[in-house]
């Protein structure tokens, strides 16, 4: 378990530079679910992907916007832009137009989708990461771990690089709760939980939340739990980061910092 403080983070701003002469196409709207057939679905099962032109064998980031599985849009992050490695971030259907588990679903769809076309772009099949902040870090952990979703692609996750999700559940998300009738804080563990699907694996895990005194109610320490099961059920590569000083919105940008810079020492070992 590490804290990091916000001098760190200051100095690990200044060491994250732009990949000089190279350039970057963006390809729009992209479909993850070209056979979909409802009109929510067309809507929704979109991805936009940003890649280097001039390399391959690059590693690509995959990531999942949060919003509580019931608001928000595929963006960019910032810091991932020319750092020499593609992004990959996806839009999936949320509540109150689908229920639980349609949204872990199609998220599995996105990433299915780029590990399956991603060479075609230049990339590496065998260096992708997934990521997502809040409700996308909860659909990180479920795609990673309940091998059952990516099994419907024919694929399995343990060939992902790694998983970061940043301050996502770890028990059954609220939202699939609340479809349930049931409060936001009426705890539930069951197959919704990537908390339920703990096995023996080598692929890594770096979980990061905000500062636990700033963070969602609860979120640090249902984190810290998650990884001290990982760690106790024989996951082999696991690790949590805590941002000191940076509360559930503001440690997106962090958090993606020190993705890229574990992703660049990961990749060196």
């Amino acid at each position: 378990m590490k804290y990091l403080l916000c001098s760190f983070i200051l100095l690990l701003c200044t060491c994250v530079s732009a990949q000089k002469d190279t350039t970057y196409e963006t390809l729009r709207e992209l479909s993850y679910r070209p056979d979909a057939t409802d009109e929510y679905a067309q809507e929704r099962c979109k991805l936009d992907l940003r890649y280097p032109t001039d390399s391959t064998g690059f590693a690509t980031i995959v990531y999942f916007h949060g919003g509580g599985l019931e608001f928000g849009q595929k963006h960019f992050i910032e810091a991932w832009n020319n750092q020499g490695v593609a992004v990959v971030t996806a839009n999936y259907r949320m509540h109150p137009k689908v229920k639980n588990p349609v949204y872990t679903q199609d998220a599995a769809a996105a990433v299915a989708w780029t590990m399956k076309n991603i060479e075609r772009y230049g990339g590496d099949p065998k260096r992708i990461y997934v990521t997502g902040h809040s409700a996308g870090g909860y659909l990180t952990s479920m795609i990673g771990l309940d091998t059952t979703y990516l099994a419907e692609h024919g694929l399995h996750p343990d060939s992902l690089a790694g998983l970061i999700p940043f301050s996502g559940h770890t028990i059954t998300h609220f939202t699939p709760r609340k479809e349930r009738g049931l409060a936001w804080n009426d705890v539930v563990v069951d197959r919704y939980a990537p908390i339920a699907h703990l096995r023996v694996s080598d692929l890594p895990i770096v979980l990061i939340t905000g500062d636990r005194e700033l963070e969602l109610f609860g979120r640090y320490e249902e984190t810290a739990y998650f990884w001290r099961m990982l760690t106790a059920s024989g996951h082999q590569h696991a690790e949590l980061h805590e941002l000191g000083g940076f509360d559930h919105g503001s440690m997106v940008g962090p958090a993606a910092l020190l993705t890229l810079r574990w992703i660049r020492e990961h990749e060196r070992r």
